[in-house]
């Protein structure tokens, strides 16, 4: 008669409960499947930030860019409208200060016909920290009248935007000129 001890008859239940062979490899394919379901989420983590990082940087620079060509393009006939136009890109601080200037140029370049167009020509995002960006927009503006015969002026202006996301939505909340050359033509 052979002896069984205790430790055997506890191995003996479980292989049986796992069905033997066939079973211990689906125990062991199963382990298998977990651990490499842990490890490319570990793996898929920092991709998937870097992923938001850059949409939320491509946000900003299309924030930016369509905030300065808004707030400095314009016609006589547009002019009245242009604070209006720029409320969804400025937080309400900045927003009032722009207001204010536009106030101040409304009827001196309405009265010499001022015309100004404002090409975005580069963005780059300087920094992204939690809701706060700041953004370089780097611009050619022409600007004519017909007090200067419609001769255009040309001037390369940068600008650096410090930005505040408001929910969804970046909003300038200060801006400074950065860099500004004045190609105009001297008559």
């Amino acid at each position: 008669m052979e002896v069984i001890d205790e430790g055997e008859r506890r191995r003996g239940r479980w292989w049986a409960r796992v069905g033997g062979w066939p079973g211990a490899v689906e125990v062991v394919a199963a382990a298998l499947f977990v651990g490499s379901v842990i490890f490319a989420g570990a793996a898929l983590q920092p991709y998937l930030t870097d992923r938001v990082e850059a949409a939320s940087r491509l946000d900003v620079a299309r924030t930016a860019a369509a905030a300065v060509t808004t707030l400095w393009t314009y016609t006589p006939d547009t002019i009245d409208t242009l604070a209006d136009r720029t409320g969804d890109y400025l937080t309400s601080d900045f927003g009032s200060q722009y207001r204010k200037f536009v106030e101040s140029v409304v009827l001196p370049n309405r009265r010499a016909q001022i015309t100004t167009n404002t090409e975005v020509v580069g963005v780059a995002v300087e920094s992204l920290n939690g809701p706060h960006a700041v953004a370089l927009v780097f611009t050619n503006t022409t600007a004519t009248s017909p007090l200067s015969q419609n001769v255009p002026s040309l001037k390369y202006v940068a600008y650096r935007l410090e930005m505040t996301r408001q929910g969804s939505q970046w909003q300038v909340n200060n801006m400074a000129t950065v860099s500004f050359i004045d190609l105009t033509p001297q008559l």
